[in-house]
């Protein structure tokens, strides 16, 4: 019998994985808080849950996609959370980026209660969301994931495995460290550039035809000629982000000096209307 998926989280992300489910085949029974989110979804064949525990009743697998620790809490513990369903002998994955730590107790706790964990958060934003190219970073049990993988390759292009429950959530926090600082460097480069007279295209361009051309910069290409930043991966998740990078090196005595820097420029205390931007939108902050 084919596997029953819940989905928890449509937002920019959630929305285009839950979709890539459904088209792969999959039964699918979604929920978020905001309930016109789940519209979508089931206009093209989603169930749709007034809570998490509906999730849980109707799922065998249950993916949480949400912002952070704080949310990924309030649905599996806050009123008719997830684990007020039938959730023992199923499987939780949470695809949220956490600190490890988070990940690590998570396992601990669900593994009490009988439900297998996997903390699969992705590498990719919105546009490898909607084209089913994420790279899925999983940890927890191996053969767990080694059953999973036909379920996250719907969402995305390659499964890593990355080691012990928690390993996934690590591996996410140093993918978004390095990408935190491939894009402000992008946006020091381009701004170094229009201010010795050269266009940000042609700047592009360049950067394009040599060893430097990545995906990221082509994802942003766009963004950084025009000064629109749309959301695709939102500055305030980012900043969000950093902190969490932040504190994984305060608690192992890592040295991050280009990293604190970060922290500092992701600022999660930033004005709203900068935190609902596109993360590019960093190249904002350069005087």
């Amino acid at each position: 019998m084919q596997q029953r998926i819940g989905f928890i989280g449509l937002g920019i992300m959630g929305q285009a994985m839950a979709a890539n489910i459904l088209k792969a085949g999959f039964s699918l029974t979604v929920y978020n808080r905001s309930a016109e989110r789940c519209m979508p979804l089931a206009e093209i064949g989603a169930h749709v849950a007034a809570t998490p525990q509906a999730v849980a009743d109707a799922s065998d697998v249950m993916i949480l996609m949400l912002t952070g620790p704080e949310a990924v809490d309030a649905v599996l513990h806050g009123e008719s959370g997830l684990l007020a369903g039938a959730c023992k002998g199923k499987t939780v994955i949470n695809m949220s980026t956490v600190p490890q730590s988070c990940s690590q107790q998570l396992n601990q706790q669900l593994q009490g209660r009988g439900i297998t964990f996997v903390d699969a958060p992705v590498s990719g934003s919105k546009i490898p969301a909607q084209q089913g190219t994420l790279v899925i970073l999983a940890g927890g049990a191996e053969s767990a994931v080694q059953a999973l993988e036909p379920l996250l390759l719907s969402m995305g292009s390659r499964v890593i495995y990355c080691g012990e429950a928690g390993c996934g959530s690590a591996m996410k926090l140093a993918i978004n460290l390095l990408l935190g600082t491939m894009m402000e460097g992008l946006a020091e480069a381009s701004h170094l550039a229009e201010a010795s007279g050269l266009s940000s295209a042609t700047f592009l361009q360049a950067v394009a035809a040599g060893p430097l051309a990545c995906g990221l910069f082509r994802i942003k290409e766009e963004m950084i000629i025009n000064g629109h930043y749309p959301p695709q991966f939102p500055f305030r998740h980012m900043a969000k982000d950093m902190q969490f990078v932040q504190q994984a090196a305060a608690d192992r005595g890592v040295s991050l000096p280009v990293g604190s820097l970060l922290a500092g420029m992701f600022d999660p205390n930033a004005p709203v209307a900068l935190l609902d931007q596109d993360f590019a939108a960093v190249k904002c902050l350069l005087q």
